[in-house]
């Protein structure tokens, strides 16, 4: 399951995501409807669901800031908001990588990437 941060609401993407994804695209709003959702809540509803990998382009407010455990993954992108349509091929590209192909391979990380440089930490690991 892939879960997109509200900012991303509007853009189509989880169409595009649809398209080549097998599994469910929600929104992060989608979990608690009618609510306003904190940063910090996100957490908490991920472990919610089972085995999501959530998505979002607000990396300054989760890289090296969320508490992460190995039942979800985040990937955060340092798009700029005029530049969120791009994010459904880098997604794509993204979860074709060996180290984050599979949902098994995913779980426990916080991803960041940026350009071309793609960082991770995991759960039991801050290095």
């Amino acid at each position: 399951m892939i879960i997109l941060d509200e900012q991303l609401l509007g853009r189509n993407l989880e169409q595009q995501i649809a398209a080549w994804y097998r599994g469910t695209v929600r929104f992060i709003t989608d979990l608690r409807p009618n609510s306003v959702i904190k940063d910090d809540a996100i957490p908490v509803l991920l472990r919610q669901m089972s085995e999501p990998t959530f998505v979002t382009i607000n990396e300054s407010d989760f890289w090296q800031r969320v508490a992460i455990d190995r039942h979800f993954c985040i990937v955060c992108f340092t798009l700029s908001d005029t530049h969120a349509h791009e994010l459904a091929d880098e997604l794509r590209y993204l979860l074709q990588l060996p180290l984050l192909r599979t949902k098994a391979q995913r779980m426990g990380k916080v991803v960041r990437v940026s350009g071309t440089q793609i960082l991770y930490y995991t759960w039991n690991d801050r290095t």
